[in-house]
């Protein structure tokens, strides 16, 4: 195979796992609040989180993983911790209101892009899992550049799903949006079991074995 081919099948694995319809809804809670230029610096941070993230994944991730003694299951695991932390106040609708905030009180907020929007809704042991697998099989450095090109290309898919996100949120009345922020609660109160069960079954699978 090509490299351009693998390439290609690394960037539509990711795309599947990502799954940006699914996201650009788990995200309306976190972009709620903030204004237009706020969400564009967002989907920015969160395209640049992204992209660097497969890009460890890709040049270092298996000999960081050797380092840190850590493993992708982990990871997942660890994600779901996170995840299921922030999502059940939003299922349980005792998250407070946001409203329009100057710079001042945004600067006061807590900023979502690293947690949860970075990781683990569009990052994680998964994705840490391709980057590692995608890379052994290309081998040399060639074969690992055009990995960083798919890398890329997946950084800028979630960087406009966040900003459509922004569009979409803008656009509804406040009682949608709160039906909104309890359906995404579920949803990503269901995403957070299904990471911690899958994190911890490999884990005792790879004690076990």
């Amino acid at each position: 195979m090509s490299f351009t081919y693998e390439a290609l099948v690394f960037f539509l694995a990711l795309f599947a796992l990502y799954s940006p319809i699914a996201a650009l809804s788990s995200y309306l809670p976190y972009v709620r609040g903030h204004t237009h230029g706020q969400q564009l610096r967002l989907a920015l941070g969160l395209a640049l989180n992204a992209f660097g993230f497969v890009l460890i994944a890709v040049w270092v991730g298996e000999p960081l993983l050797e380092l840190l003694g850590i493993s992708t299951a982990a990871l997942t695991a660890t994600g779901g911790i996170a995840l299921i932390l922030a999502a059940v106040p939003l299922m349980r609708g005792t998250t407070p209101p946001a409203s329009p905030a100057d710079d001042t009180e945004a600067s006061s907020r807590k900023n979502p892009l690293f947690t949860p929007l970075t990781f683990p809704l569009t990052v994680g042991g998964t994705t840490f899992a391709f980057g590692v697998a995608a890379s052994a099989d290309a081998g040399d450095v060639r074969g690992r550049l055009w990995l960083t090109v798919a890398a890329l290309a997946y950084g800028i898919v979630t960087g406009v799903t966040l900003y459509l996100s922004g569009h979409v949120e803008r656009r509804i009345s406040p009682e949608t949006a709160a039906i909104l922020d309890r359906v995404a609660g579920i949803l990503l109160t269901s995403i957070a079991v299904i990471l911690l069960a899958n994190g911890f079954t490999d884990l005792v699978t790879a004690r076990l074995g």
